[in-house]
């Protein structure tokens, strides 16, 4: 479900709208979604729960696990899949009474501490980075490299880790390599020429 997890909001299309995005970044291979309107420019209240709507249905016509990026309101409202939240935002053992047992909940780490805070708060899987320099996210935290998802496997730590920032389909695999379940995608697909063929050429990249 991890492998190749695609994170997307209206501020990342500069070439297709959200929704024909979404559908060929499905058609080229993603394994899950995650919304993230954030952002100059991204839509507020209803309009971008709208847009969640949209696109939660495009996932759902495909068997597509939909996360929501942060907002645990919208989550629940849409009766998502899960949710993916970062250091400062709720603890993932509140946020599963709000959305129940079944829910996905993503954490982000950027260190061992910050992983073992989120497994001990009840997170299903870490997503850790950013692993190389990254444009897609302005609060993005200094660049880790793949040195840290070495450590947290070495440290005996057997949850899922998805590996984020500035990963191309040319360095998936070092991020495999070092101990990666997956990874996360932004602006290499959402804004690539062809978006089909550019998260086709992540999962054959990921295959090697």
């Amino acid at each position: 479900m991890l492998q190749l997890y695609f994170i997307m909001g209206s501020v990342n299309c500069p070439r297709l709208s959200p929704a024909d995005t979404l559908r060929e970044a499905i058609a080229g291979g993603i394994t899950l979604f995650q919304f993230r309107e954030k952002g100059s420019g991204a839509l507020q209240g209803s309009a971008a729960l709208e847009l969640g709507r949209q696109l939660q249905a495009i996932c759902r016509e495909h068997a597509i696990p939909f996360i929501v990026n942060d907002d645990i309101g919208m989550a629940a409202a849409l009766e998502a899949d899960g949710v993916h939240v970062g250091q400062e935002d709720e603890p993932a053992s509140a946020i599963r009474e709000r959305l129940g047992s079944g829910a996905i909940i993503g954490v982000s780490a950027h260190n061992l501490e910050e992983a073992r805070q989120a497994i001990v708060g009840g997170a299903d899987y870490l997503g850790v980075g950013p692993i190389y320099p990254t444009a897609s996210k302005d609060d993005a935290r200094a660049v880790q490299g793949t040195l840290v998802l070495t450590e947290l496997r070495r440290s005996g730590l057997d949850i899922p880790l998805v590996g984020i920032g500035g990963i191309t389909a040319g360095t998936a695999l070092p991020v495999m390599e070092a101990g990666a379940d997956g990874i996360s995608v932004i602006s290499a697909i959402a804004g690539a020429e062809d978006i089909r063929r550019a998260a086709a050429d992540f999962r054959q990249a990921m295959r090697r």
